[in-house]
């Protein structure tokens, strides 16, 4: 399936001229639920000075439009009920939305395991047996890279009830947390999630916050650039890109003339790309890793030049740069990633065009890998122009072990392109909660993601501020999902990016009073990036919302360590939420337990006493720390009285 690169903020932009016809924001449809014991924010396009009366559930507010057709009201708090009418009149003009309820309203939000559906989970055939459950809607955000915080979805949304008919389109995550807590408070209860699978945590943070971390604010303006003059900033990432070029390959600078429009390729191999080079025949390429160069040529009428605005290459494998005339229309970096690049006006020209690719190979394949048919320009209209099936083909130098550094608006590593085109419309909507299911695209250190899981420790607190900030509720409690277990499982005490990962998500919600933590490492797939036990890690969530959200006397989630200390020879571990005490499963014994000198973990033995773990004999001279699950698919078998999971944990000893 296609995945649409960045949208153009000036795409939608509405003046003075384009807002008089009377309307509301896509959020507000049939069957919404708003938040309860909240002002409630009515917002929508008018003509520009308008008045307006906003009513529902018998409370009435007034306002007036601005002078670009904008308007918000706000309408007094109300308790849960419904269901009501949602009305908004100017003068002779009225628009109502129907079967709207208040309620609690949560945000569901993150990368792949949140935007996992329903259907696809373990047991998801149980819940569409249940009979429809008006009391619990869902509404999914489309997807939507932006340059600039949008005020309007890029696509129709509608508010859907629960049925058997309709719950598999939902977030499993989502929709069995919002279950699990709607069946406790008997309440109307809204879920709105808004995912994109392999996103960084860079995307959904908004562009004033994130550029007061580390050097973000330049990538931050280039975006910024991307949304106001395309060109522009197209060139000046063609700078940046070959400047990184010339610094890793002296053949660079030679190799750049293969854009130009009148270079003679005829000397150059034939091929009808259709997967990895190193299966096409072409000689040279059997064993080649490093970098080609691809050129194609089309002919358009004046007529299609003019529309053409879009080129379509579908997947490369791994790292490309992409010119069209001679000028920089894209670039990206994931072998999986269908390339579709936005072309600024004038490029495409009537009658000849050249199409040139360079592409670095990640050492697996390398090449143009979709069928040919993927391959084609777009235009304005929606109608599409194919591609000739056969390029040019040619050998550049051999590399590897290199990663190309992304452009800032590049999905699926983008920066506060995602808060700008699915959080920044939900802006005056309130919330009862957030769920957060991200991390695993942030986890490697790599060109994309050069701060690793360190500066995840930074980056998740940020974003809990800036949504907090933007929507106006300072003390909305966010709930994280841990990462569970996935990859290689360890023989030996290992260094593991997930484990820091998942210590800087714990890390977080630790110094946040109004957080909270599902721990999942019992629920993973070490073979599968997206396990489909998604109901216990709705639940967890839900539990912890039972206590942070809505106050239960309760412990929110997992057992967890918060002192490791000398005991003689011993070091004694204690735990807190232990529900009543540890336990262990299939045997006796903890397992996973290290002790670590400087760099270098060892595994220990350990005993559970209660709410304490005890390493005999682990006090040993020169350990300062220890390790509990630390590795990318721990195996696990310490659990609280209650069911769940011990948490993962690096603590000093004192």
């Amino acid at each position: 399936m296609a995945v649409p690169l960045l949208a153009l903020a000036a795409a939608c932009a509405c003046g003075a001229g384009q807002a008089a016809e009377l309307g509301l924001a896509g959020i507000f449809s049939d069957h919404a639920v708003l938040q309860r014991d909240q002002p409630i924010a009515v917002w929508g396009k008018a003509a520009p000075g308008s008045k307006l009366t906003v009513t529902l559930g018998g409370r009435t507010a007034t306002g007036s439009a601005d002078a670009n057709g904008k308007w918000k009201i706000q309408l007094p708090a109300q308790g849960a009920g419904g269901p009501y009418t949602l009305t908004v009149t100017s003068g002779a003009d009225k628009v109502s939305r129907a079967d709207v309820l208040v309620g609690d309203v949560y945000l569901c939000s993150g990368q792949s395991n949140m935007e996992f559906a329903q259907r696809q989970s373990t047991n998801a055939i149980g819940a569409t047996y249940l009979g429809p459950n008006d009391r619990l809607r869902y509404l999914n955000v489309p997807r939507n890279s932006a340059a600039a915080p949008q005020d309007e979805f890029n696509g129709p949304v509608a508010w859907k009830s629960v049925t058997p008919d309709t719950v598999g389109d939902a977030s499993a995550v989502c929709y069995y947390m919002a279950r699990s807590l709607q069946a406790t408070y008997k309440i109307p209860v809204g879920f709105i999630q808004a995912s994109w699978g392999g996103t960084t945590i860079q995307g959904w943070i908004g562009a004033e916050s994130l550029r007061t971390v580390g050097d973000y604010a330049t990538g931050v303006d280039a975006v910024a650039l991307y949304g106001r003059d395309l060109g522009a900033a197209m060139r000046a990432q063609d700078a940046r890109t070959e400047a990184w070029w010339r610094a890793h390959d002296p053949a660079t600078a030679a190799q750049r003339a293969w854009i130009a429009p009148d270079l003679d390729d005829s000397g150059w191999s034939t091929v009808t790309p259709s997967g990895s080079w190193k299966d096409s025949g072409v000689a040279g390429f059997k064993d080649f890793d490093g970098v080609a160069w691809y050129r194609t040529t089309v002919t358009l009428t004046d007529a299609q030049a003019k529309a053409a605005n879009m080129l379509h290459l579908g997947p490369v494998d791994t790292w490309d740069t992409t010119w069209v005339n001679g000028v920089r229309v894209g670039g990206a970096g994931l072998g999986w990633l269908w390339r579709d690049y936005p072309v600024p006006a004038g490029v495409f020209k009537p009658g000849r065009n050249v199409i040139a690719v360079r592409v670095l190979s990640g050492g697996q394949g390398g090449g143009l890998t979709g069928a040919p048919a993927s391959r084609t320009i777009g235009t304005r209209d929606g109608q599409t122009i194919a591609l000739p099936a056969a390029w040019k083909v040619k050998r550049g130098s051999a590399l590897t072990g290199l990663g190309v550094p992304p452009a800032p608006w590049d999905m699926l590593t983008s920066y506060t392109t995602l808060y700008n085109g699915m959080i920044a419309p939900l802006v005056g909507y309130k919330f009862k909660l957030v769920a957060w299911y991200q991390g695993e695209a942030n986890a490697d250190q790599n060109a994309a993601n050069p701060g690793g899981p360190q500066e995840y420790r930074t980056l998740l607190p940020l974003l809990l501020r800036d949504w907090r900030q933007r929507f106006g509720q300072g003390a909305l409690p966010f709930f994280v999902v841990q990462l569970p277990g996935f990859g290689a499982t360890a023989t030996a005490p290992v260094q593991s990016n997930w484990a820091e990962l998942r210590a800087a998500q714990a890390d977080t919600v630790a110094h946040d009073a109004h957080a909270g933590l599902a721990v999942t490492l019992d629920v993973g797939d070490r073979f599968d990036i997206h396990p489909t036990e998604k109901t216990a890690v709705g639940e967890r969530l839900a539990r912890a919302a039972r206590a942070v959200a809505y106050g239960e006397k309760i412990a929110p989630g997992s057992p967890y360590a918060v002192s490791a200390r000398r005991v003689g020879n011993d070091i004694v571990i204690a735990y807190k939420d232990a529900g009543g005490g540890l336990a262990t499963y299939s045997s006796n014994r903890p397992i996973g337990f290290e002790a670590c000198a400087g760099k270098a973990c060892r595994f220990v033995d350990a005993r559970v006493k209660g709410d304490i773990v005890v390493l005999p004999g682990a006090g040993t001279p020169g350990v300062t720390r220890v390790r509990y699950a630390w590795a990318d698919a721990p195996i696990v078998n310490l659990f609280g009285g209650d069911g769940l999971p011990a948490a993962p944990f690096q603590l000093d000893v004192h």
